[in-house]
């Protein structure tokens, strides 16, 4: 049996208003008895989007994924047998049981399906797909034909065939989508570079315009759950075409801390 995305996670310096910002607009749903002063988490019902707090010496923004696996031993040796490394997380932590990287250094977390340590959202069963829920999370990769082969020979996700015009190489758990995009510097003439790593969230939405009348909503009812611009000034704009060329979505945004997101209907 594959593995299946069921984490997420993001760095903010106001992780408390992102988990909002999250429940508002797309109705997940707050886990009560996560410890607050650590982190937010929020779910689709599927997908464990968990919101930590920024501490000195690491970065904001979208930060990793996580993969439920049946046989976690048996992963970490394969891991390892490519000449990989693995290691144990706190047990504080309601799913990473495991953190180990890909080829190109992307930082992923394991947790053993029935592991005792999870708790909260991540012990709940899969739900049916919510109306807007997690469809695709996209990282830019200096390796991303090697790197998306990996997930599928280790993890056994799904690889997609390639459309002859697209750069990009998709592997699924027939629910969520990694989406690796090779990284070229010249990508972003015209523009803040951002270094390769994680560079979006993606939902699936039944209305884009019912998501953008509720995000008029919301931003009426409480201006600090406002997105934030990705598309202001010149490097904006470049920085907002590039995010346009994922295939995956048709609407771009990004949420109150700047966290890019693409949304698809249907």
């Amino acid at each position: 049996m594959s593995a299946r995305i069921r984490h997420i996670a993001i760095v903010s310096e106001q992780y408390a208003l992102e988990g909002r910002f999250y429940e508002a607009v797309f109705g997940m749903r707050s886990a009560s008895d996560t410890r607050p002063e650590r982190a937010v988490t929020v779910s689709d019902g599927y997908v464990g989007l968990n919101i930590n707090p920024r501490k000195a010496g690491r970065g904001a923004g979208l930060d990793h994924f996580g993969l439920e696996v049946d046989d976690a031993q048996a992963v970490c040796a394969e891991i390892e047998r490519r000449g990989l490394n693995v290691v144990r997380r706190p047990g504080t932590r309601p799913f990473a049981g495991i953190s180990a990287h890909d080829p190109a250094g992307n930082v992923f977390d394991i947790s053993q399906a029935g592991a005792e340590h999870r708790k909260s959202v991540y012990t709940d069963a899969p739900r049916e797909r919510a109306p807007r829920s997690v469809s695709h999370m996209a990282i830019r990769t200096l390796q991303a034909e090697a790197v998306a082969r990996f997930y599928a020979e280790v993890f056994g996700l799904e690889l997609a065939a390639r459309a002859a015009d697209d750069p990009s190489f998709h592997v699924s758990d027939g629910r969520v989508t990694l989406v690796f995009v090779p990284w070229d510097i010249r990508d972003y003439e015209g523009g803040g570079i951002a270094r390769p790593g994680p560079d979006h969230l993606g939902f699936h939405v039944e209305s884009i315009a019912a998501v953008e009348e509720r995000l008029a909503a919301v931003a009426d009812g409480n201006p600090h759950l406002r997105p934030l611009a990705p598309g202001g000034g010149t490097e904006g704009r470049a920085r907002l075409a590039l995010l346009a060329r994922c295939r995956c979505g048709t609407r771009q945004m990004s949420d109150p801390d700047g966290v890019l997101i693409d949304l698809a209907e249907g």
